[in-house]
């Protein structure tokens, strides 16, 4: 039988695989084993992102895995994983599917990908030492749980903030925030 050349897939780039394991590599040794996914589908159908929003975690390694770099990581849907691990426990190969979406997007954000409500994001990472600081209606769900109004963060030790700052400096995470950041404002 005839190969038919419309629906052969050819990977493109087989160096974008070794990218994200080497980009990896340092937090999560078998990072690699994302190259077995065997697009069963198991991880998209517990996704409680995909019941809502157009992510599909299986699509996104599909692509990484025939090269499709420059599509992976300016894509808008590999912003819409929560990384609640779901995906992860279910997956029958044991593949840390979120934690490599976690190193994909640290890619894409050093590659000047990250988008605009995430960027707003880290700013509150700058000012509150959390990217999403306490409001009142939290302190008052806290209080009725019998916990302290304020968490034991930066909220209660308000002196880590500058902490929090200098690990945001000494990363490197500051500066490539700030380079987007302004980048940003420029093309409001």
């Amino acid at each position: 039988m005839a190969l038919d050349k419309e629906k052969v897939v050819r990977v493109r780039d087989t160096g974008f695989q070794d990218e994200i394991v080497k980009t990896g590599e340092k937090c999560l040794p078998d990072i690699d084993k994302f190259r077995t996914c065997i697009q069963c589908g198991t991880c998209v159908g517990g996704c409680p992102s995909g019941r809502r929003t157009a992510w599909r975690i299986k699509t996104l390694f599909q692509k990484a895995l025939i090269g499709l770099k420059d599509e992976v990581l300016k894509s808008d849907d590999l912003w819409q994983c929560t990384t609640c691990y779901t995906c992860q426990e279910r997956c029958p190969r044991g593949i840390n599917t979120t934690d490599t979406v976690r190193v994909i997007r640290n890619m894409a954000f050093h590659e000047g990908y990250a988008k605009k409500a995430h960027l707003f994001v880290c700013s509150f990472l700058f000012k509150t030492g959390h990217a999403v600081p306490i409001d009142d209606k939290t302190k008052e769900i806290r209080k009725k749980l019998g916990l302290g109004e304020l968490p034991p963060t930066v909220h209660s030790y308000p002196e880590g903030l500058d902490q929090v700052n200098a690990i945001c400096e000494k990363t490197g995470f500051k500066n490539i925030w700030q380079e987007q950041w302004d980048k940003a404002q420029e093309q409001k």
